[in-house]
């Protein structure tokens, strides 16, 4: 640890030497740096990346809810988003061409595996964007066109694509903050991945040329995929300037944010443990001194009533906070992309469909194991609400345990369950897999349809309008709203 932290300390002073002469160039255009070791350049896309950007979705799916004014992510009010993804894409593709420059091929496979990220949160954010003549450098195309939705996800399997094929198994990768440099987890997460963004086109049979169902079945049967927590795609921090946990301080998290009846409700129904993790009791309950562990001692709040009725639940002493970890520990837990607790309900998820051959109750036991071993090992001190006695007692309630059934009754177990171990992690992931399946159920206002995506933002109807509204026409008949309905969901 100490040799990884000297490592990152010194990889940080690069970064703050090369910082004072060019890195401020490079947020705004990194082609203005004209030479540059691809390792700088890795730690710094990798730090973005792999990060918590933001908390929206906590609020869209039901987690949590604000008791001091109106969150526009909770009451589904949500409008435009920026295209910040394409400055990390920009520093992203400058890596990949000074690894080029180099003769440093190893960062390539991580540079592809990158874009394919970023490109993926981005057309699950908008729908069509800027893909094939993005990145084309300085002055080159100052106005790119916007792809078809279904031409960029072709675009992120292929980059995926060219990530395995270009991974090398020996040399070695500096500033790789996720990995430390270990290829074949790299490899594992690259073809898990994969089955990530295919599951997501669950509606489609093709994309492309590419048969969505056997393209899953291939990747899965070459069996390269996470094994256990150790292969997670995810950040770790460390107590130190600009390496602490992002919520970390945060006066919103200790003074006005407390957890969804929606979220806290479902938890206390199936009596699971991650509740402890995750919330604290309410003031009532420890005026009273009630355990830890009795559930009676949670409430949360209703995330579709204006927020001054929750307040209420405040001033009574009936609502529980976030559990202070996440706002008084710096290293707290890490920022997770893609965990193996997740990639288990891809799997289970693919078998209830049919997509390939196994057992669906398997892999939904490894996906809820997987996250209780999560917890057991970053929730410092709650280890033992998730020993193997503890998950047995867990997953044998009849309300747990795999029923099967219709394709929609399993899925709705299996997301459920998925639901469940997305607090602070994944970005929109669950919101998306809700948006794609109706599952897991959210309390939705009446009246009322989830957003199923946001407005372009305001910077590219000043500057590149023409391809914009060419994008708008085809998708949404010329209007740009949050619920249209991009390609992935039709």
């Amino acid at each position: 640890m100490k040799k990884y932290l000297k490592t990152l300390y010194a990889i940080t002073l690069a970064l703050t030497v090369v910082g004072c002469h060019d890195l401020d160039q490079l947020n705004e255009d990194p082609n203005k740096i004209k030479e540059t070791d691809p390792y700088l350049l890795l730690t710094k896309v990798e730090k973005s990346a792999f990060s918590l950007q933001n908390i929206d979705k906590e609020y869209a799916a039901r987690m949590i809810i604000q008791t001091d004014g109106e969150s526009t992510y909770q009451y589904l009010k949500w409008g435009s988003k920026g295209f910040d993804r394409y400055k990390d894409l920009l520093q992203t593709q400058k890596m990949m061409d000074e690894a080029t420059r180099t003769g440093k091929v190893e960062y390539l496979a991580l540079g592809h595996f990158l874009k394919a990220h970023l490109f993926f949160e981005l057309t699950m954010n908008f729908g069509d964007i800027p893909f094939s003549e993005a990145l084309q450098g300085e002055g080159k195309i100052q106005f790119p066109q916007y792809d078809p939705q279904e031409a960029v996800f072709v675009g992120i399997l292929e980059e995926l694509e060219q990530a395995s094929k270009t991974l090398k198994k020996e040399g070695t990768i500096q500033g790789d903050i996720i990995y430390k440099g270990d290829v074949n987890r790299w490899e594992k997460l690259i073809e898990s991945y994969k089955l990530k963004v295919l599951i997501t086109l669950s509606k489609k049979q093709k994309v492309g040329g590419i048969d969505v169902a056997q393209r899953f079945n291939e990747i899965y049967q070459k069996g390269i995929l996470m094994m256990d927590n150790n292969d997670n795609g995810q950040l770790t921090f460390f107590d130190q300037a600009g390496s602490r946990y992002p919520q970390f301080n945060s006066s919103s998290y200790g003074s006005s944010m407390y957890m969804s009846g929606t979220f806290i409700n479902l938890m206390k129904e199936l009596k699971d443990p991650r509740l402890f993790a995750i919330a604290q009791r309410t003031a009532s309950a420890l005026e009273q001194g009630l355990a830890e562990n009795d559930f009676s001692a949670y409430n949360g709040g209703d995330p579709i009533v204006p927020y001054a009725e929750n307040e209420k639940l405040v001033q009574g002493k009936n609502i529980s906070k976030v559990r202070s970890r996440y706002y008084q520990d710096p290293t707290n837990e890490t920022n997770v992309i893609l965990s193996y607790a997740e990639l288990q309900f891809i799997l289970a998820e693919a078998v209830a469909r049919g997509w390939i051959a196994g057992n669906a109750e398997e892999f939904y036991l490894k996906g809820i194991k997987g996250n209780f071993d999560y917890y057991a090992q970053y929730a410092k001190g709650l280890g033992h609400y998730f020993t193997s006695e503890a998950l047995e007692q867990y997953v044998q309630q009849p309300k747990v345990s795999y029923q099967g059934g219709n394709l929609s009754e399993q899925v709705k177990q299996i997301l459920t369950q998925k639901y469940l171990i997305m607090f602070h992690q994944a970005g929109m992931s669950i919101y998306f897999d809700y948006l794609r399946t109706g599952f897991p159920e959210l309390k939705i206002q009446q009246g009322i349809t989830a957003p199923t995506r946001w407005q372009y933002p305001s910077s590219e109807y000043n500057r590149n309008q023409e391809n914009l509204q060419k994008a708008l026409d085809r998708q949404f008949s010329g209007s740009d709203h949050i619920r249209g309905i991009s390609w992935w969901l039709k």
